[in-house]
């Protein structure tokens, strides 16, 4: 087996030994995030950005512990989402440029999925009613109407490099699994799978590319991005005239029939250009990098291998500790306080930005025994905080989920030994999401297949 080196030895930045050197948003910091968890739990579980709050000098915090995280996100009503200001400012924009004309250009930083929040669910009432009729059905608890065609696109990319013995684990599988299964939700042609792929790299750009804790583009990169989401604007506006003229059974399809019973009607254009935008926003960076780094946990220990390949039952525990132990986004500024707040004995004014840290509530030894160890046997499995908890979890973690357990369940039948082939470096991409930049895997291919179902 190839040995996976420590990441701190191919960091830019040291490894952090006291609280002095954590830097969560630092060049390479990517590399040291665990190490930094460790420090904080034990020093400062509530830190103080100065000065990086909404504005007027005001600070942002960074919660780390399990419990105080817990209590925000169940609790939007105490703790503001951040988006509530983007689409009081969209609502604005939106009335400025109904005066000026059909003509008036919105602002670059609006983009279509905040503007449709405007008027689909600009309330936690309608935040609710949106996901129930309008993303539920495909991508939450209906997501089972897509096992056979997840359980397709699984076989058909494993089918391009199983006689390889060697694969590029991301770019030919990680990556294009949640890419195609998306499009195919959506109704888009696999053939534009290239075009997406580019449209959602432009729209992940502030958590790649963005600076510090609030994810800042300069004004030039905000610009670039709006420049190239133009284009997929004029592609789901083909895409939705076509729908309309003759539906399918695909998503898009079915927003242009839908009548949306909570306010009553059926949806724009522009609102379902909004969803669509969030679906591929959502839909394709969480897997990639769940799916990757489960590939790593499992070369790192066989016999969890060995285990999940005799029990697949337990293919949705280790799916579920893995995005714990590796959350795919380590944590985001989403919410406000709206009163004075107190964390772990640190007072926090009204109207400071909290800055989640899921990733690290995931591996808090005062809420999981061993957090850093996978457990297929952990009680409340799905407990984790990767796909936040509360009124506003994630639309997709249903499909997200059922992804990740068809993907493993087939590899599993095609793939006799999983382990690290040379030439990995094991580095991460900038910003705030745990993305490998490539992962080389070699394998020994089965020697038969089981049929679909027969397990």
């Amino acid at each position: 087996m190839t040995a996976k080196p420590p990441n701190h030895q191919l960091s830019e930045m040291d490894c952090p030994a006291s609280l002095e050197d954590v830097d969560l948003f630092g060049p390479g910091a990517q590399e040291h995030w665990y190490e930094a968890y460790e420090i904080l739990h034990r020093e400062c579980p509530v830190r103080v950005i100065p000065g990086e709050g909404l504005g007027g000098g005001s600070n942002g915090y960074i919660l780390t512990r399990y419990a105080d995280i817990a209590r925000v996100v169940k609790d939007p009503e105490r703790f503001k989402p951040t988006l509530s200001f983007a689409i009081e400012a969209a609502k604005r924009s939106l009335l400025e440029a109904e005066a000026q004309g059909p003509d008036a250009k919105l602002p670059p930083e609006l983009n279509a999925m905040v503007a449709s929040m405007a008027t689909l669910r600009p309330t936690q009432e309608l935040y609710r009613a949106h996901k129930r009729e309008l993303t539920d059905p495909w991508v939450g608890p209906g997501a089972k109407r897509h096992v056979a065609m997840i359980t397709e696109t699984v076989d058909a990319l494993i089918d391009d490099w199983i006689d390889d013995a060697q694969v590029d684990f991301i770019s030919r599988f990680a990556r294009p699994l949640p890419q195609r299964v998306v499009a195919r939700v959506l109704g888009f042609p696999l053939e534009d799978v290239p075009r997406l792929a580019q449209w959602g790299t432009a729209q992940v750009a502030p958590f790649v590319h963005g600076k510090g804790h609030r994810n800042i583009l300069s004004r030039e990169e905000i610009e670039e991005q709006a420049r190239i989401l133009e284009g997929f604007g004029e592609y789901i506006s083909e895409q939705v005239a076509l729908k309309r003229e003759d539906p399918r059974d695909d998503m898009i399809s079915f927003l242009t029939q839908v009548t949306y019973q909570a306010l009553g009607r059926k949806l724009t254009n522009p609102e379902i250009h909004g969803v669509v935008y969030a679906m591929v926003l959502g839909g394709l960076e969480t897997t990639q990098y769940a799916l990757e780094e489960q590939a790593q946990l499992l070369c790192d220990d066989p016999a969890l291998l060995a285990e999940l390949r005799r029990d697949r039952t337990k293919l949705r525990a280790f799916t579920e500790e893995a995005m714990r132990l590796r959350a795919p986004t380590q944590g985001l500024s989403t919410r406000v306080t709206t009163q004075d707040e107190e964390f772990q004995g640190v007072r926090v004014p009204k109207g400071s930005l909290l800055h989640l840290r899921w990733a690290a509530g995931n591996v808090d030894s005062e809420e999981y025994e061993c957090p850093h160890q996978i457990q297929l046997d952990r009680k409340r499995v799905t407990a984790h905080l990767s796909f936040s908890q509360g009124p506003r979890t994630c639309p997709g973690a249903g499909i997200s989920r059922l992804e990740q357990t068809i993907a493993w369940d087939r590899l599993l039948d095609r793939i006799a030994s999983l382990e690290y082939a040379r030439g990995n470096e094991f580095l991460h991409q900038p910003g705030i999401m745990l993305g490998t930049l490539e992962l080389h895997l070699k394998f020994e291919k089965a020697r038969s297949t089981p049929e679909q179902g027969s397990k």
